[in-house]
């Protein structure tokens, strides 16, 4: 059996990832959900973050999430660990990440 760690993990450059590619990752509640989690506690397991969904599902939402610059994702032993890339983000798209994470607040409440 091939490990999780054998598969390599594609982290675009922000300059490649479009606008609408960046408001599609953000449309969803749960990935909304998961990028809330993960500005107020960087470096959390997949596990500790995933919604309630199929793994195959929560697979998908991480790979959105990764191919749309937000989400850095690294291995470290048998758990695979993610960090928001906030800062290229913002960079890239001034301001959008704040908007959605007010829209995950309010989804919260």
């Amino acid at each position: 059996m091939a490990s999780r760690t054998s598969t390599p993990l594609d982290h675009p450059a922000l300059e490649d990832v479009s606008f609408p590619e960046a408001l599609e990752a953000l449309r969803d509640p749960y990935r909304l959900a998961m990028i809330a989690a993960l500005a107020g506690e960087p470096g959390q397991s997949c596990g500790a973050i995933m919604p309630p969904v199929s793994k195959p599902a929560a697979s998908r939402h991480f790979k959105i999430l990764r191919a749309a610059g937000l989400l850095k994702q690294w291995d470290s032993g048998t758990q695979r660990l993610n960090a928001l890339r906030r800062e290229e983000f913002d960079a890239r798209f001034p301001g959008l990440l704040d908007l959605a994470l007010t829209e995950a607040a309010h989804l919260r409440d």
